[in-house]
Parts: C-alpha cells; sequence; structure tokens
C-alpha cells in the first residue's frame, strides 16, 4: 500500500535544459507532464521547476530541437541536453497531391530546393537538377540551343514504351518543360520508388517529377530582376587533316591524287570553321512582381531569353510570363490559386540541323567559292558538301507557343477535412517553315524528297514546305482530404478522382516548282507541282483518355512509427478491351530510431530513420490505338470507270489483351544526422521488376493480319544503390565550408523477352551506319545485361595489314573466317563491353567568406564504354573524304587493301570514364545600407571547364548513356562547348 503511494506522490523536479552544439542554456523551452496539463517553461539561464511522480514522462520541446521524454523515476533532478533538429528534417517534401516533412517520409524522395540548383544558365529547366539526385541521369547530347534532355531514374525500364519520368508542374500531369524559367521555380521533388510513384499509376513507370513554382505571399509589394549575359566557344575539335597535310600525303604516297584537283586552285579550306559562331552571346532577363494580404496574394513574372549556339544559324529566342494568385475568402476557409503560363519562341533550327559529319569530314583541298564568288558544288555527288552554300541557301524556322492555365479551389468543411477541385489546360502549338533557294544544291540537282515521301524533282526551282502541329491536355481532379491527431496517434488521407483527356493534330503541305524566292513558303499554291500532281499533303489527329480513382493514407504514432498505404485504380483508351482497367496499390513503412528512449545516450546520432516501401506502377506510355484494328491508305488506283481512287486496308493487328507495362519496386532506405548535425543524407537500395514488358514481335500469316503484332512479352530487372550525403566541414563567423555528394550503381537485365506463343532470340540496338554495311553493336539476349556490346575481338594485324580476330577456341584468323551468326551455338561473338556506366558520382562544394561565395561542381561516369564511331570510319585511309590525323600514327599498321576496310570489334572500344569540373561560380552579396534594395548579387559562372578522360573521341558526357542503344557515340556531333556568364540578382 505504501509504494502504491509513494508512485502516486508528487515531488518537486528542478533542472537545467542546455545546447547539445555549444553547452548554451535555452531559455523558452517548454516541459510538460505527458498526458496531462501541467507545464512549465525554462527561464533565462534554462532552469525549471516541476511538480511531477515517478511514473510521469516529462516532455522537452523546443523549435529547432528534437523533442525528448525523461521518465522522472527517483530523480529531483533531472539536466537535458536537447540536440538541435537539422532544418532539412521539418522541409517539406512534395509527394503527389499533398506534401509531408522529411522526417516523417516513408519514401525514396528527394526535394531540391532553389538554392541549391546549378547557376549556370539552364537552357532546360532539367539542366538545374544535373547531379542533385542520386540515381537520376540527365544526358544532354549537346549545347544546341533547340535541344532538350534525356531523362532516366533508376535504370532502363523498358523496350519500347516511354522511359523517362513523370513531369507535374503545380498539379499539371505532363507538364511542359518550356513552361519553366529557372527563377520561377521554387521546388523540385523527385519521386524515386514504387512506393512513392505509385499514387500516379500508369504514367509513373520511370519515376515523377514534382515541380513547384514560386507563389505569391502575404508582405509588401517586391520587385526580383535576374539577368545574365554567357558567351560560349568550342571546347575539343576532332584532330582532322589540313590542306596541307592532305598534299603531304599524296606526295609521300599514302593517298591517291583523287583527295587534291588542279581544278579546285590549290585551295585550303576549314569548313568547320566556316559554320561555327564565333564567342555568340546569349542572354537572359526575368522581373517578377509579387506581394499582397493575408486574404490575397500575387506573383507575376516576365522573362526574354535569347539563346545563341555555337553553329551559325542556330538560336531561340524565348519570351513569355508567369501569373500566380491567391485568394481567401468565407473567414478563410476557401482558397483559390490560380496559375497561368505562357511561352512564345521562334527557333533558327538551320544550324543544328547541319551535317555536321560533312563539317568535319569535307576535303579542305575544296574551294568553297568560284572565282565568280558564286557557291562551288561537287558536282559528282547530288547533295551539297558546301555548308556555307546552305547556311545561306535554305531555311528552317519554328515558331510555337505553349500556355497553361490551372485553379485549384479548397474548401475547409471541418475541422481537419477539406474538399478541393482542380482543373488544367495545357496548350502548345507550332509551326515549322522550311525554304529551299532556286539556286541551291538540292534544288538544281533535283534531289528533294518532301515531307510524305513523294519524289519531286524540282530541277532548278524553290521547294517549300509547312507544317503545324497543335496538342490539347486537359485535366479534372477533385479531392477529398482529411487529417486529425488524438494524443500520440497522427492520420492524414486523401481520396480523389482524375481526369485526363489528350488530343494532337498534325498537317503539313510541300510543293516546288517556284520560278523565284520571293514567296518564301508564304504561298504554298503558288509552285507548279501542284498542278502536276507532284505536291504533297498530310494531316493526323489522334487522341486518349485517362481515367483513375485514388486514395492514400499517411500513420504516424509518437512521431516515430509511420505507415502509407496507396492505391489507385486506372483505366486507359490505350488498354485492350479486355484489360481497361489496372490497380498500382504501395505501402511504406518508417521507423524513426533516433527517437527512441534508448537512442538518447548516443550523442553523436542526431537523426536516424529506417524506411521500407514496396509498389507497384505502370507504364501506358505508347502510342495510341495499338490495341485496335486500324486502317491505312494503300495507294491510289485506277478503276474500271476511269477515275483513281484511293484504297484502304487493315494496317495493324488487334491486341484485346493489351495492358500496361508493370513495374514492381521494393526500395529499403536510411535517413541520418551526425555529429550534431555536420552531417547528413540518405542510403537506398532497391530493386525492381518489371513484367509484361511491351515489344513489337512478328506473327504468322494468316490468321494475323499483319505481320507484326504489339504484345506483352518480356520482364525486365534492375538493382541498386543510391547514396546522398551533405556535410558541413567548416562551420566559423565569417567562413563556412559546406558539400554535397551524390553516388548511385544499378544493374539492368532482360530477364526475358519471349512467351508460350512468341520467342525472340535476341534484340539488337545501335545501329552502326556509314560504311561497310556492320549492322548494330548491342545485342540484349534473355538473362544478359542491357547494353552490351557484341562483337568480334580484336587480334591484331597480320604483316599486310590485314584485320585478325579471335575464333572462340583463342586461334587468331581473319574476317573472313568468324561465325558471325549470334545465334550459332558456335559462334564467334563474344561480349566486349558496356556502354551503360556501372558508377555516377557528383560533388558540390560551396564555400562562403563573409559577403562572397564560392561554389565548384564535379561531377563523373565510371566503368562504360564507348563505341568510337568517328575513329572507325575516318581513321581508315579507304575513305574517301578527309581522315582523322590518327590514320597515319594509331591505325598505321591499318594498311591492307585486301582486308575488308570496314570492321566493327573492340579495337574501336574506348574507355568512356571521366570527371569533369563541370561548374564553378564566383558570387558576391552586398550589403547596401539603403531600405530600397532589399538584396543585390552578382556572380561570374564558368561552364564544362575541363573534362578529365582517356576517351579519345567526342566529348564522353554528350554521349548518350540512356536507353537501350547506351556508348554510340555518333559522327555528326553539334559541338561541345565551353561556357562564362556574368550574371546579376537584385530585390528592390
Amino acid at each position: 500500500m505504501l509504494n502504491s503511494i509513494n508512485a502516486f506522490a508528487q515531488n518537486q523536479i528542478k533542472g537545467r535544459v542546455t545546447a547539445s552544439s555549444d553547452k548554451q542554456p535555452l531559455p523558452g523551452v517548454s516541459v510538460n507532464v505527458k498526458g496531462s496539463q501541467k507545464g512549465v517553461s525554462t527561464d533565462v539561464n534554462g532552469n525549471f521547476v516541476i511538480q511531477a511522480g515517478p511514473r510521469d514522462v516529462l516532455v522537452f520541446t523546443a523549435i529547432g530541437f528534437a523533442n525528448q521524454q525523461v521518465t522522472v523515476g527517483d530523480r529531483t533532478e533531472i539536466n537535458v541536453v536537447m540536440k538541435d533538429e537539422s532544418q532539412n528534417l521539418k522541409e517539406v517534401v512534395v509527394i503527389g497531391y499533398g506534401s509531408i516533412s522529411r522526417d516523417k517520409l516513408t519514401n525514396a524522395a528527394v526535394s531540391v530546393k532553389a538554392d541549391e540548383f546549378r547557376q549556370g544558365g539552364a537552357r532546360n529547366a532539367m539542366d538545374l537538377l544535373q547531379g542533385k539526385v542520386a540515381g537520376l541521369n540527365i544526358t544532354r547530347s549537346s549545347n544546341n540551343p533547340n535541344s532538350g534532355v534525356s531523362l532516366q531514374l533508376r535504370g532502363v525500364t523498358s523496350v519500347e514504351g516511354s522511359r523517362s519520368p513523370l513531369i507535374v508542374i503545380d498539379g499539371i500531369p505532363g507538364g511542359n518543360l518550356d513552361l519553366l524559367q529557372q527563377d520561377d521555380i521554387e521546388s523540385m521533388d523527385v519521386l524515386k520508388d514504387g512506393s512513392a510513384a505509385a499514387i500516379y499509376g500508369t504514367r509513373a513507370n520511370g519515376g515523377v517529377i514534382l515541380v513547384t513554382t514560386k507563389k505569391g505571399k502575404e508582405g509588401p509589394a517586391r520587385f526580383d530582376y535576374s539577368t545574365y549575359f554567357r558567351t560560349e566557344s568550342v571546347v575539343k575539335k576532332y584532330d582532322f587533316m589540313t590542306a596541307e597535310e592532305v598534299r603531304a600525303a599524296i606526295a609521300a604516297g599514302q593517298l591517291p591524287a583523287n583527295r587534291d584537283n588542279a581544278d579546285w586552285g590549290g585551295a585550303s579550306t576549314n569548313m568547320f570553321d566556316e559554320v561555327v559562331n564565333d564567342n555568340p552571346v546569349s542572354q537572359y532577363h526575368n522581373l517578377a512582381l509579387s506581394g499582397g494580404t493575408k486574404s490575397t496574394s500575387y506573383r507575376a513574372s516576365i522573362f526574354f531569353q535569347d539563346l545563341k549556339g555555337i553553329a551559325k544559324e542556330s538560336g531561340r529566342k524565348n519570351y513569355g510570363g508567369r501569373l500566380n494568385i491567391n485568394q481567401k475568402g468565407l473567414n478563410d476557409r476557401l482558397s483559390a490559386q490560380i496559375n497561368l503560363a505562357t511561352n512564345f519562341n521562334t527557333a533558327n533550327m538551320l544550324g543544328n540541323s547541319l551535317n555536321w559529319e560533312t563539317a568535319y569530314t569535307r576535303l579542305p583541298t575544296q574551294p568553297i567559292y568560284n572565282a565568280n564568288g558564286t557557291y562551288w558544288e561537287d558536282l559528282t555527288t547530288t547533295s551539297s558538301n558546301n555548308l556555307v552554300s546552305v547556311l545561306n541557301q535554305q531555311s528552317n524556322n519554328r515558331t510555337q507557343q505553349t500556355s497553361s492555365a490551372d485553379a485549384k479551389f479548397t474548401l475547409d468543411i471541418v475541422k481537419g477535412l477539406k474538399a478541393s477541385v482542380f482543373g488544367s489546360l495545357q496548350r502548345d502549338s507550332y509551326t515549322d517553315n522550311v525554304y529551299y533557294d532556286i539556286n541551291s544544291r538540292a534544288s538544281v540537282a533535283g534531289t528533294i524528297t518532301p515531307e510524305g515521301g513523294r519524289n519531286v524533282v524540282p530541277r532548278g526551282t524553290g521547294y517549300a514546305f509547312k507544317g503545324n502541329r497543335m496538342e490539347n491536355d486537359y485535366a479534372f481532379e477533385p479531392t477529398i482530404d482529411y487529417s486529425t491527431r488524438i494524443d500520440d496517434h497522427s492520420i492524414n488521407g486523401i481520396v480523389g478522382y482524375s481526369y485526363r483527356y489528350n488530343v494532337w493534330e498534325t498537317s503539313g503541305m510541300a510543293n516546288s516548282g517556284y520560278f523565284n524566292d520571293q514567296y518564301d513558303n508564304n504561298n504554298m499554291g503558288a509552285g507548279m507541282y501542284q498542278q502536276s500532281d507532284a505536291s504533297s499533303m498530310q494531316s493526323e489527329k489522334q487522341d486518349n483518355t485517362l481515367i483513375a480513382f485514388f486514395g492514400r493514407i499517411n500513420y504516424s504514432f509518437k512521431d516515430k512509427y509511420m505507415a502509407q498505404v496507396i492505391l489507385r485504380r486506372e483505366g486507359s483508351s490505350r488498354f485492350g478491351a479486355n484489360n481497361k482497367w489496372g490497380n498500382f496499390p504501395a505501402v511504406s513503412v518508417g521507423w524513426n530510431i533516433s527517437r527512441e528512449d534508448f537512442m538518447q545516450g548516443v550523442s553523436f546520432i542526431d537523426f536516424l530513420k529506417l524506411r521500407a516501401g514496396y509498389g507497384v506502377t505502370g507504364n501506358s506510355g505508347y502510342a495510341n490505338y495499338t490495341s485496335l484494328i486500324t486502317l491505312g491508305t494503300g495507294g491510289f488506283y485506277l478503276y474500271p470507270d476511269g477515275v483513281w481512287r484511293q484504297t484502304y486496308g487493315p494496317d495493324r493487328n488487334p491486341n484485346p489483351d493489351l495492358k500496361w507495362e508493370e513495374k514492381r519496386e521494393l526500395n529499403i532506405g536510411v535517413d541520418f544526422n551526425l555529429f550534431q548535425n555536420r552531417i547528413g543524407g540518405s542510403l537506398d537500395v532497391f530493386s525492381r521488376k518489371t513484367v509484361d514488358l511491351l515489344g513489337t514481335v512478328q506473327n504468322q500469316l494468316p490468321s494475323y493480319i499483319t505481320e507484326r503484332l504489339f504484345y506483352n512479352i518480356g520482364t525486365i530487372a534492375q538493382s541498386g544503390v543510391e547514396l546522398s550525403v551533405n556535410a558541413t566541414p567548416v562551420k566559423k563567423k565569417d567562413f563556412t565550408w559546406s558539400m554535397d555528394v551524390t553516388a548511385s550503381t544499378v544493374s539492368n537485365k532482360m530477364d526475358k523477352y519471349s512467351s508460350p506463343q512468341f520467342r525472340t532470340s535476341d534484340l539488337s540496338f545501335g545501329s552502326i551506319g556509314g560504311a561497310g554495311a556492320l549492322g548494330d553493336a548491342i545485342r540484349t539476349r534473355e538473362g544478359d545485361d542491357i547494353g552490351n556490346f557484341v562483337g568480334k575481338r580484336f587480334a591484331g594485324f597480320d604483316d599486310a595489314g590485314n584485320w585478325l580476330f579471335f575464333k572462340r577456341d583463342g586461334s587468331r584468323v581473319t574476317a573472313d573466317q568468324i561465325i558471325m551468326s549470334p545465334t550459332d551455338p558456335n559462334t564467334d561473338l563474344a561480349v566486349l563491353g558496356n556502354g551503360i556506366p556501372n558508377y555516377y558520382a557528383s560533388w558540390t562544394n560551396t564555400f562562403n567568406y563573409k559577403s562572397f561565395d564560392l561554389r565548384i561542381f564535379l561531377r563523373g561516369k565510371f566503368d562504360f564504354d564507348i563505341l568510337n564511331r568517328m575513329e572507325m570510319t575516318y581513321g581508315n585511309k579507304t575513305t574517301s573524304s578527309n581522315l582523322l590525323t590518327s590514320t597515319f600514327t594509331r591505325h598505321a599498321q591499318l594498311n591492307s587493301s585486301d582486308s575488308p576496310a570496314y570492321m566493327y570489334s573492340d579495337y574501336f572500344l574506348e574507355s568512356g570514364d571521366f570527371v569533369k569540373i563541370d561548374e564553378i561560380t564566383l558570387g558576391y552579396n552586398f550589403k547596401l545600407k539603403t531600405p530600397h534594395v532589399k538584396n543585390l548579387r552578382v556572380y561570374a559562372t564558368g561552364q564544362n571547364l575541363a573534362t578529365f578522360t582517356s576517351y579519345t573521341g567526342n566529348d564522353p558526357d554528350f554521349v548518350n548513356d540512356n536507353g537501350l542503344d547506351p556508348g554510340m557515340d555518333i559522327r555528326n556531333p553539334y559541338p561541345a562547348t565551353r561556357s562564362f556568364l556574368v550574371g546579376i540578382q537584385v530585390g528592390f
């Protein structure tokens, strides 16, 4: 009885609360007896006094610090050291149809804020994420102002379906990246695993990137202006022979005499230099206005961007704006958010569509101009190898407008219960205009094949083409959201409906027979070939509909144990009649280990969370109507009545069983903060498998209508590890050094690509092209890694300079003795390498000293191979155009005209490993003693400053390493560039 009374006796408990970082007392800390209304706060010295019993639990809470719970027991004095809670633990991560704080996140999701973006003036919004998200591979083929980026998250997920992440901009699914300017973006959140992305169903197989733009906020009106000017130069040139070197090689008997000609007048030219801009200057301007009251806020921005390419006649001008309005009413129970955005752009695409292979390889002994000032042309060919004449006698332009409008209305029905409705429209339209002057080589030679494929022989007359495309995307999504907290239990749930409709149409017309160039392509009917039925026209229209019901529940107990459950049921018009609907479930759990009592004495761990998730997503990213039988035209035929009529017939096999690709993914991860939050990060291990892989198979006739069928046939798998670490090695009064590191590795395998009905021995990708009809370089068999180079193994040259290769038994033979069939069990072909990097890494260092800031960004790709197709073709004496100088050094032994000249083997396969100093930015923040200027920063940035690699071809960073044909360097790359820019950011 006495022990029971003592257990409930109230004692005076005193103590002191200090911070773990500097051991200083913490005033204002709330000290509460758990489960009661009893509580006090610490004084200015961090002291407190409270009445509590032996069984009571004291809860210590303070902003910026991790909560602590202490059981009183028989103590009368309790001193507590509170750990700093890293600000990023309270960062909000957007997870689709909602958000959650990082400490409660149970999925593999990453949030990148605006101050973490790259600083070098983005050509595309996705450039801002380069190297910031482990597992997200962003590949750009060039710095062409009219090119985009290739995105791939966690490996190759499909053969013929979409492999890119879904882009969602302010809730608009399939958001257009042309509507994003770097100064208008607040954050980008990447949903990497299936347990996070399942909320988006069949569009989320490649992951999801959620873009949140900047919004209006309560406060006084302000203006923010940002600008930069950038210049760039060619960073690397191929080492082709000069005119002097060609003539010297002819004199030495190393090259035939036809590489020079007396009629050419002893010319010495460099076509590459003729078509390249010298230090082009691009510019960007963005002016934003924002402000508002408690009930109404706004943000509006306008921008102008003029991108100049390193190629002449290559550029892009963008101008437009973005408007956000937020309004509250009904005593703040009703809120509305409206966003409008538009982008007008004009693009000169002639320079980037040049035959850059000709620019590199045209004989430097050939002139550019005739003696009379006209353009010199090689009359032995029907196409022009004088790119100067192409740039001056042809045009290729696009005018485009992209716009979006969205609105969301939210009503607070009762406490914790909200109903919302969201709607959006996105419209993209453009017009392409092409014209060839009457004096252009293509017109004079009569070799133009206009759009539509009908061969027109204009014979000295002009040619015009005009094409149009318009696409509309509609979305409508009502949702109901409920949140509540009951004691230690926190629950949030959302249910919703999604309707999306996409429709696009194209049209095009081509005509020739223009006897002057006055009309350009603005009077398509003026060409004489319309009367002779040699003009062409075409049009097309397609649409698709997607409908879904979805729900998600998040549960948390004591903020230590979390769980999330998702279910989306989705139907698509693209699916077959027997598989119109699919279910996409997901579940994930999290455990905040650092909040357990047994962790309170572990001083170096500030935060530690274990999470695991499993989710199912789908892929409906394939062509419309593929499950249906469709009609196509068969050409015009003369009927018995003497009239020519179009014929029609089925051109696609129906497949009523066609369904989505389904990816099943398991992810296990750890989030951590250590050593007083000086080190933080996350580690993820994942395994995913895509089943019902879509592919085109060959079938028998009959009973099928055509020879090919789109069919669910295969299985593809990936597994990998991703690491992200942020650290602050030095933090002083005036100096801070912080760093971010990302690293990832992924394995891609083709588990299966057959079915009981259809069998495919292997798949081939990566056409080598060029001379020699060498076929494909990459083959993928069941059970093999994706991206394998398969071919002959180089064994040297014989005394005459003939190629030698290894047979499977190790003997050295000439090419004609190699068994080339990949399906022959005795084949001599072997796996030579792989074009997908095994490892990706990036390292960002940021130094702040007083008002100066310096950011150095490095990244690299490791353990992969590149097929150097430029060396394969132009390092060979039998090539009739200009040659690489390596022909007479590195490839000097290749000297026999008896041997097949062009060969694909590992002789031309090189390591693609590289480390790149990708970006260095130096900035200065002025501290002006005036109330009129809120901030002023000037900065300078250098991009693509240095690349450390043994690869001898193009910049390996511009060689595609995504998809099914990675590591294939091209022979006509747009020139790689290094750029420098200066910029200003000012707010007032």
